[in-house]
């Protein structure tokens, strides 16, 4: 038996809105079916990068955190610092983004907490049972002591995972930048000379004698290197950075061991928006044009059917003419496209426009990525099933 998904679409009749709908789904994917009363509820979402268009606005957090609220709950919205530099990678700079980009108690209802603190520093390490990769993650400390774990995720395109779905805006998401450093690289950070100021502050907060300031740069000793990531956090330039060096499907396993972390033995439950559905990933500071059309809302307790539905749901669509999907996009000259260029013609432009044949728009756009190694790792490890029965909702 597979887990139930419900699906509602983006049509709605005068005298509704799309955020009664929303809130019909929620209510029919059985979120009642949680003893939210006086429970601390982390609502698991992504504030966007600022400069970022694409991102979820910030009503259907209200919305669900309202639903959250009237059963008892103690909602808050949260997200864990990014690993790298920009607008979100301490609290300080991570709140003003999120405020910017509506996510603010008076928008919402509800507070916005940085859920590894200041620097990202401010974690837990949670067993990973059955974990291959990962034995302890380091989980954002404000949802680990969490009662229950929501997610609202903005289902996307990720030049690494394939396509951002539940398991990444948990697994990635809840990681601390110890965490993410874990998820993204196999071994120990890089220094960038250019950015060092030769100020120590890593070699301070280093506890394994991993990293010295010779000449007036940095560097990383990599007999002593235990590849922690504290470094990272206490750089005030930016200068220490992982390696990006995880094989792609390895990392999407990291992603589901995580994930496995932040939901085990607590009550969850996680809601999907096929919206905007931007190549890349909403930590990057611009968005390009969505690669399918809208295809609507999903929601379910089992976060592994939720993607395998959205992901199903997306490859149905016909691809955007002109958005990154499109083969002859990919094959146009960059400086032809940033000038502004035609650089499709008016005809059909590939089999694959029409939608329903089979193809992969993820893998379209990021041919070099394996979004399935993920799903099947999170199955094994029992978090769900990537079998599911759609239950549409009016």
């Amino acid at each position: 038996m597979g887990s139930q998904v419900c699906f509602a679409d983006m049509h709605v009749k005068p005298g509704d809105s799309i955020l009664a709908k929303f809130e019909r789904l929620v209510e029919k994917a059985g979120i009642d079916q949680i003893d939210f009363k006086d429970k601390f509820v982390a609502v698991k979402v992504h504030f966007g990068e600022y400069g970022n268009m694409a991102f979820l606005r910030h009503q259907y957090a209200k919305v669900l955190c309202d639903c959250i609220k009237a059963r008892g709950g103690k909602p808050f919205l949260t997200d864990c610092n990014t690993l790298y530099v920009g607008y979100r990678n301490n609290a300080l700079n991570h709140l003003d983004a999120a405020f910017l980009n509506g996510y603010n108690p008076l928008s919402t209802g509800v507070h916005t907490i940085i859920a590894d603190g200041l620097r990202g520093t401010d974690e837990r390490e949670i067993p990973v049972e059955g974990g291959e990769y990962v034995k302890e993650a380091k989980i954002g400390a404000a949802v680990a002591e969490a009662d229950i774990i929501v997610s609202l995720t903005h289902f996307k395109g990720h030049v690494n995972a394939g396509f951002g779905g539940a398991l990444k805006n948990i697994g990635m998401g809840c990681g601390s930048k110890k965490g993410k450093m874990e998820m993204h690289s196999s071994g120990t950070p890089r220094i960038d000379a250019g950015k060092c100021i030769g100020c120590g502050m890593c070699v301070d907060h280093c506890a394994n004698d991993g990293v010295h300031v010779v000449d007036g740069t940095a560097v990383i000793d990599e007999d002593h290197c235990v590849g922690c990531g504290f470094c990272i956090a206490y750089c005030p330039t930016g200068a220490i950075m992982t390696k990006w060096d995880e094989a792609k499907p390895v990392m999407n396993c990291k992603i589901a061991e995580y994930t496995k972390a932040v939901l085990d033995g607590k009550p969850a439950f996680h809601v999907s928006l096929v919206l905007d559905v931007s190549p890349d990933c909403d930590c990057e500071r611009h968005n390009d044009v969505p690669v399918i059309p809208n295809v609507g809302m999903f929601a379910s307790f089992d976060p592994v059917a939720l993607d395998q539905a959205c992901v199903d749901a997306a490859n149905k669509q016909p691809v955007i003419q002109g958005s990154k999907a499109d083969p002859q996009v990919k094959e146009a000259s960059v400086s032809d496209h940033m000038d502004g260029a035609r650089a499709i013609p008016e005809q059909a432009y590939s089999e694959h426009a029409a939608g329903g044949d089979g193809h992969d728009v993820f893998k379209m756009v990021h041919p070099d990525t394996d979004w399935a190694a993920g799903l099947d790792h999170a199955e094994k490890l029992g978090i769900g099933t990537r079998e599911y029965e759609l239950v549409v909702v009016k």
